[in-house]
Protein backbone atom coordinates (compact mmCIF):
# COMPACT_ATOMS: atom_id res chain seq x y z
CA UNK A 1 0.00 0.00 0.00
CA UNK A 2 1.34 3.19 -0.76
CA UNK A 3 1.61 6.10 1.47
CA UNK A 4 0.22 9.59 0.77
CA UNK A 5 -2.61 9.94 -1.95
CA UNK A 6 -4.04 13.32 -2.92
CA UNK A 7 -7.38 14.03 -3.68
CA UNK A 8 -9.08 17.44 -4.96
CA UNK A 9 -12.29 18.46 -6.52
CA UNK A 10 -12.64 20.33 -9.89
CA UNK A 11 -12.48 23.83 -8.73
CA UNK A 12 -8.47 23.03 -8.34
CA UNK A 13 -9.27 23.13 -12.73
CA UNK A 14 -7.04 20.27 -12.58
CA UNK A 15 -8.66 18.44 -15.77
CA UNK A 16 -9.06 14.61 -15.63
CA UNK A 17 -6.15 14.42 -17.94
CA UNK A 18 -4.17 16.20 -15.77
CA UNK A 19 -4.91 14.69 -12.81
CA UNK A 20 -4.07 10.58 -14.22
CA UNK A 21 -1.20 12.53 -15.02
CA UNK A 22 -0.13 13.78 -11.51
CA UNK A 23 -1.81 10.85 -10.13
CA UNK A 24 -4.36 12.15 -8.07
CA UNK A 25 -8.15 11.97 -8.00
CA UNK A 26 -10.44 14.73 -8.62
CA UNK A 27 -14.12 14.57 -7.34
CA UNK A 28 -16.42 16.84 -9.88
CA UNK A 29 -18.13 19.45 -8.69
CA UNK A 30 -22.15 20.00 -9.06
CA UNK A 31 -23.70 23.10 -10.57
CA UNK A 32 -27.44 23.73 -11.28
CA UNK A 33 -28.74 25.03 -14.54
CA UNK A 34 -32.99 25.58 -14.27
CA UNK A 35 -32.93 22.53 -11.67
CA UNK A 36 -30.74 20.08 -13.47
CA UNK A 37 -27.86 18.93 -11.65
CA UNK A 38 -24.61 18.84 -13.67
CA UNK A 39 -20.60 17.71 -13.07
CA UNK A 40 -17.47 19.58 -14.45
CA UNK A 41 -16.28 18.12 -17.02
CA UNK A 42 -18.58 15.47 -17.28
CA UNK A 43 -20.87 15.55 -20.09
CA UNK A 44 -21.69 19.51 -20.70
CA UNK A 45 -19.16 21.18 -22.52
CA UNK A 46 -18.04 25.08 -22.02
CA UNK A 47 -19.32 26.19 -24.83
CA UNK A 48 -22.89 24.65 -23.68
CA UNK A 49 -22.48 26.03 -20.42
CA UNK A 50 -21.80 29.74 -21.93
CA UNK A 51 -24.85 29.56 -23.87
CA UNK A 52 -26.69 28.67 -20.94
CA UNK A 53 -25.08 31.95 -19.22
CA UNK A 54 -26.32 34.04 -22.09
CA UNK A 55 -29.06 32.71 -22.55
CA UNK A 56 -29.90 33.83 -18.73
CA UNK A 57 -30.44 30.52 -17.45
CA UNK A 58 -30.53 30.06 -14.07
CA UNK A 59 -27.21 28.71 -13.16
CA UNK A 60 -26.02 28.23 -9.37
CA UNK A 61 -23.65 26.16 -7.47
CA UNK A 62 -23.11 23.46 -5.18
CA UNK A 63 -21.09 21.54 -2.90
CA UNK A 64 -20.82 17.19 -3.57
CA UNK A 65 -22.95 15.39 -1.11
CA UNK A 66 -21.32 13.87 1.84
CA UNK A 67 -21.69 10.47 -0.18
CA UNK A 68 -19.86 11.77 -2.70
CA UNK A 69 -16.99 12.94 -0.79
CA UNK A 70 -16.99 9.50 1.23
CA UNK A 71 -16.94 7.39 -1.71
CA UNK A 72 -13.98 9.01 -3.32
CA UNK A 73 -12.27 8.46 0.25
CA UNK A 74 -13.23 4.60 0.02
CA UNK A 75 -11.90 4.19 -3.40
CA UNK A 76 -8.57 6.01 -2.76
CA UNK A 77 -7.91 4.15 1.06
CA UNK A 78 -7.76 1.04 -0.54
CA UNK A 79 -4.65 2.01 -2.33
CA UNK A 80 -3.23 4.58 0.53
CA UNK A 81 -2.30 4.69 3.94
CA UNK A 82 -3.03 8.51 4.33
CA UNK A 83 -5.12 11.04 2.35
CA UNK A 84 -4.56 14.62 1.99
CA UNK A 85 -7.76 15.90 0.79
CA UNK A 86 -7.79 19.69 -0.97
CA UNK A 87 -11.78 21.65 -1.01
CA UNK A 88 -12.04 24.38 -2.74
CA UNK A 89 -11.08 27.23 0.20
CA UNK A 90 -13.28 27.30 3.35
CA UNK A 91 -14.04 30.81 2.99
CA UNK A 92 -15.85 30.65 -0.42
CA UNK A 93 -17.83 27.02 -0.03
CA UNK A 94 -19.36 24.69 2.69
CA UNK A 95 -17.03 21.87 1.27
CA UNK A 96 -14.32 22.67 3.87
CA UNK A 97 -16.58 22.55 6.75
CA UNK A 98 -18.81 19.17 5.82
CA UNK A 99 -15.48 17.23 5.23
CA UNK A 100 -13.76 18.08 8.22
CA UNK A 101 -16.94 16.54 10.10
CA UNK A 102 -16.72 13.90 7.63
CA UNK A 103 -12.92 12.84 8.66
CA UNK A 104 -13.74 12.88 12.36
CA UNK A 105 -15.80 9.47 11.68
CA UNK A 106 -14.48 5.75 11.32
CA UNK A 107 -12.85 4.67 9.07
CA UNK A 108 -11.45 8.16 8.13
CA UNK A 109 -10.06 9.61 11.69
CA UNK A 110 -6.21 9.63 11.19
CA UNK A 111 -6.36 8.50 7.62
CA UNK A 112 -7.86 11.10 5.63
CA UNK A 113 -6.42 14.82 6.57
CA UNK A 114 -8.50 17.88 4.86
CA UNK A 115 -6.29 20.42 3.89
CA UNK A 116 -7.65 24.10 3.96
CA UNK A 117 -5.32 25.65 1.28
CA UNK A 118 -7.47 28.65 1.19
CA UNK A 119 -7.20 28.73 -2.80
CA UNK A 120 -9.10 28.25 -6.05
CA UNK A 121 -8.53 27.73 -9.61
CA UNK A 122 -4.68 27.51 -10.43
CA UNK A 123 -4.06 28.55 -7.02
CA UNK A 124 -5.38 25.15 -5.22
CA UNK A 125 -3.76 23.59 -8.50
CA UNK A 126 -0.42 25.04 -7.99
CA UNK A 127 -0.70 24.01 -4.02
CA UNK A 128 -1.49 20.37 -4.92
CA UNK A 129 1.59 20.91 -7.11
CA UNK A 130 3.20 21.80 -3.79
CA UNK A 131 1.73 18.79 -1.62
CA UNK A 132 3.37 16.38 -4.21
CA UNK A 133 7.00 18.25 -3.88
CA UNK A 134 6.72 17.51 -0.34
CA UNK A 135 5.47 13.75 -0.69
CA UNK A 136 8.50 13.73 -2.81
CA UNK A 137 10.31 14.69 -0.44
CA UNK A 138 9.48 12.62 2.69
CA UNK A 139 6.94 14.80 4.74
CA UNK A 140 4.16 12.85 6.05
CA UNK A 141 0.77 13.72 5.58
CA UNK A 142 -0.30 15.62 8.81
CA UNK A 143 3.28 17.78 8.39
CA UNK A 144 2.36 18.73 4.98
CA UNK A 145 -1.02 20.16 5.70
CA UNK A 146 0.12 21.91 8.37
CA UNK A 147 2.94 23.46 5.97
CA UNK A 148 0.39 24.44 3.26
CA UNK A 149 -2.00 25.69 5.84
CA UNK A 150 0.82 28.09 7.41
CA UNK A 151 1.59 28.82 3.65
CA UNK A 152 -2.11 29.54 2.32
CA UNK A 153 -1.57 33.16 2.52
CA UNK A 154 1.55 33.59 0.36
CA UNK A 155 -0.42 34.29 -2.43
CA UNK A 156 -2.02 37.46 -4.52
CA UNK A 157 -4.64 37.14 -7.71
CA UNK A 158 -6.25 39.70 -9.47
CA UNK A 159 -9.12 38.85 -12.25
CA UNK A 160 -11.12 41.11 -14.65
CA UNK A 161 -14.32 40.84 -15.46
CA UNK A 162 -16.03 41.03 -18.87
CA UNK A 163 -19.25 40.85 -17.81
CA UNK A 164 -21.20 42.02 -15.28
CA UNK A 165 -24.63 40.02 -15.69
CA UNK A 166 -22.91 37.23 -13.41
CA UNK A 167 -21.98 39.28 -10.90
CA UNK A 168 -24.93 41.10 -10.41
CA UNK A 169 -26.86 37.76 -10.62
CA UNK A 170 -24.89 36.72 -7.41
CA UNK A 171 -25.48 39.57 -5.47
CA UNK A 172 -22.23 41.27 -5.62
CA UNK A 173 -23.46 44.12 -7.52
CA UNK A 174 -26.88 46.03 -8.03
CA UNK A 175 -28.70 46.13 -11.38
CA UNK A 176 -28.05 49.34 -11.69
CA UNK A 177 -24.77 49.32 -11.30
CA UNK A 178 -24.22 46.56 -14.10
CA UNK A 179 -26.59 48.17 -16.30
CA UNK A 180 -24.22 51.40 -16.11
CA UNK A 181 -20.82 49.59 -16.19
CA UNK A 182 -21.57 48.26 -19.29
CA UNK A 183 -23.10 51.18 -20.71
CA UNK A 184 -19.36 52.84 -19.84
CA UNK A 185 -17.42 49.74 -20.20
CA UNK A 186 -16.47 49.72 -16.62
CA UNK A 187 -14.31 46.50 -16.18
CA UNK A 188 -14.17 45.49 -12.32
CA UNK A 189 -10.84 44.23 -11.47
CA UNK A 190 -11.33 41.54 -8.25
CA UNK A 191 -8.88 40.41 -6.25
CA UNK A 192 -8.64 37.79 -4.05
CA UNK A 193 -7.30 36.80 -0.23
CA UNK A 194 -8.00 33.78 1.42
CA UNK A 195 -11.66 33.40 0.65
CA UNK A 196 -12.84 37.04 0.40
CA UNK A 197 -13.54 38.19 -3.17
CA UNK A 198 -12.96 41.97 -3.07
CA UNK A 199 -13.28 45.52 -5.75
CA UNK A 200 -9.33 46.19 -6.39
CA UNK A 201 -9.82 48.72 -8.75
CA UNK A 202 -12.25 49.57 -11.84
CA UNK A 203 -11.22 51.18 -15.06
CA UNK A 204 -12.45 51.22 -18.74
CA UNK A 205 -11.75 49.09 -20.87
CA UNK A 206 -10.40 45.62 -21.50
CA UNK A 207 -6.74 46.76 -22.02
CA UNK A 208 -7.07 49.17 -19.32
CA UNK A 209 -7.70 46.40 -17.33
CA UNK A 210 -4.70 44.03 -18.01
CA UNK A 211 -2.76 46.99 -17.70
CA UNK A 212 -4.49 47.38 -14.21
CA UNK A 213 -3.44 43.63 -13.29
CA UNK A 214 0.16 43.65 -14.45
CA UNK A 215 0.81 46.51 -12.57
CA UNK A 216 -0.92 44.97 -9.41
CA UNK A 217 1.34 41.89 -10.01
CA UNK A 218 4.67 44.01 -10.09
CA UNK A 219 4.03 46.16 -7.31
CA UNK A 220 3.85 42.78 -5.43
CA UNK A 221 6.44 41.61 -6.77
CA UNK A 222 8.71 44.08 -5.39
CA UNK A 223 7.24 43.97 -2.32
CA UNK A 224 5.38 40.86 -0.59
CA UNK A 225 7.67 38.41 -2.91
CA UNK A 226 10.27 39.80 -3.30
CA UNK A 227 12.42 37.73 -1.31
CA UNK A 228 10.97 35.07 -2.89
CA UNK A 229 11.39 35.90 -6.44
CA UNK A 230 15.42 36.34 -5.35
CA UNK A 231 15.78 32.65 -4.56
CA UNK A 232 13.13 32.01 -7.80
CA UNK A 233 10.44 30.54 -5.66
CA UNK A 234 7.72 32.37 -7.06
CA UNK A 235 5.31 31.17 -9.90
CA UNK A 236 2.71 33.17 -11.70
CA UNK A 237 -0.81 31.99 -12.11
CA UNK A 238 -3.17 32.65 -15.37
CA UNK A 239 -6.76 31.55 -15.12
CA UNK A 240 -9.22 32.49 -17.52
CA UNK A 241 -12.98 32.10 -18.74
CA UNK A 242 -12.31 33.81 -22.46
CA UNK A 243 -12.29 32.50 -25.78
CA UNK A 244 -9.07 30.83 -26.65
CA UNK A 245 -7.75 33.94 -29.14
CA UNK A 246 -8.31 35.98 -25.96
CA UNK A 247 -6.46 33.99 -23.82
CA UNK A 248 -3.62 32.81 -25.95
CA UNK A 249 -2.76 37.05 -26.24
CA UNK A 250 -3.20 37.42 -22.36
CA UNK A 251 -0.51 34.44 -21.89
CA UNK A 252 1.80 35.63 -24.33
CA UNK A 253 1.15 39.34 -22.65
CA UNK A 254 1.76 38.34 -19.66
CA UNK A 255 5.40 36.24 -20.41
CA UNK A 256 6.84 39.18 -21.84
CA UNK A 257 5.93 41.39 -19.00
CA UNK A 258 7.63 38.89 -16.50
CA UNK A 259 10.44 37.03 -18.62
CA UNK A 260 12.18 33.92 -17.34
CA UNK A 261 9.74 33.44 -14.57
CA UNK A 262 7.56 29.61 -14.30
CA UNK A 263 3.65 30.12 -15.66
CA UNK A 264 0.82 27.76 -14.89
CA UNK A 265 -2.03 28.27 -16.97
CA UNK A 266 -5.79 26.64 -16.13
CA UNK A 267 -9.17 27.39 -17.61
CA UNK A 268 -11.11 28.55 -14.44
CA UNK A 269 -13.81 25.90 -13.59
CA UNK A 270 -17.50 26.39 -14.32
CA UNK A 271 -18.01 26.29 -10.79
CA UNK A 272 -16.40 29.67 -10.63
CA UNK A 273 -17.46 31.16 -13.99
CA UNK A 274 -20.96 30.56 -13.01
CA UNK A 275 -19.79 33.67 -10.57
CA UNK A 276 -17.24 35.44 -12.76
CA UNK A 277 -19.15 34.75 -16.45
CA UNK A 278 -17.78 34.12 -19.67
CA UNK A 279 -14.50 36.48 -20.66
CA UNK A 280 -12.66 36.60 -17.77
CA UNK A 281 -8.89 36.53 -16.95
CA UNK A 282 -6.82 36.42 -13.95
CA UNK A 283 -3.58 36.31 -13.04
CA UNK A 284 -1.35 35.64 -10.00
CA UNK A 285 1.36 34.72 -8.10
CA UNK A 286 2.06 31.71 -5.58
CA UNK A 287 5.05 31.17 -3.82
CA UNK A 288 6.86 28.14 -2.10
CA UNK A 289 5.51 26.72 0.96
CA UNK A 290 8.13 27.69 3.72
CA UNK A 291 9.36 24.07 5.09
Amino acid sequence: MKSIGIITDSTSSITPAAAEALGIQVLPMPFYIDSVCHYENAGLSRSDFFACQAAGKDIHTSQPSPEEVTWQWDHALKEYKHILYFPISSGLSGSYATACVLAQEHPYTGRVFVVDAGRVSTLLHQSILDALQLIDEGYKAEEIKDIIEKSRADFSIYIAVEQLDSLRRGGRISSTAAALGSLLGIKPVLSLTVGKLDLHQKVRGSKNARKAMIAAIEKDLETRFAAAREKGEVTVMIAGSADEQTTESWIAQIKEAFPGMPVLYDDLPLNICAHIGQGGLGIGLSAKPTR
